[in-house]
């Protein structure tokens, strides 16, 4: 389907057992404090772990809702708080973004050196053996150069193993 295609058919997505799965993961890495309950830090973590991006005071004063007496999120408030916002993230667009602050050089596929580069800006303590090996195992020919399509294949991967 084009790209021209998507934006036109977009419609919100069914939560799939696949989201159920990995917002259930989200939830365990961030309760820190293992008691069942999101804090506000832990729940900022969530967002962005899920997301790629830190809430504003507001945002999470808005997930957290006019309560005064916060205890905490529980696992099924943060499902119904973030499945809305989760249904509404298209995996190709997303993945087109990640793949296009990778080409920094608008090649349309990536190098080695692109590859690199992100993972440094991304994770700066993170080996640059790991970029490497990352990379080979996505360049299925073995050509030195990942086509979106080899990206997509192995975000799409990442996705449906978390």
């Amino acid at each position: 389907m084009s790209y021209v295609n998507r934006l036109c058919t977009r419609q919100q997505r069914e939560i799939t057992d696949a989201d159920k799965k990995r917002l259930t993961t989200v939830f365990a890495l961030c309760d820190v404090d293992k008691d069942g309950y999101l804090s506000r830090e832990d729940l900022k973590m969530a967002v962005i772990m899920l997301f790629g991006y830190k809430p504003s005071k507001s945002e999470t004063n808005m997930l957290i809702g006019p309560d005064s007496q916060f205890q905490g999120v529980t696992l099924d408030r943060f499902v119904m708080l973030v499945a809305g916002k989760l249904s509404e993230e298209d995996p190709y667009l997303k993945t087109r973004q990640i793949f296009n602050a990778f080409d920094a050089h608008q090649r349309g596929f990536l190098r080695i050196e692109d590859f690199q580069a992100a993972f440094c800006r991304v994770a700066p303590r993170l080996p640059e053996r790991t970029a490497v090996e990352a990379f080979r195992q996505a360049d299925h020919d073995s050509d030195g150069h990942l086509s979106f399509k080899d990206f997509e294949a192995v975000v799409n991967y990442g996705r449906a193993n978390i």
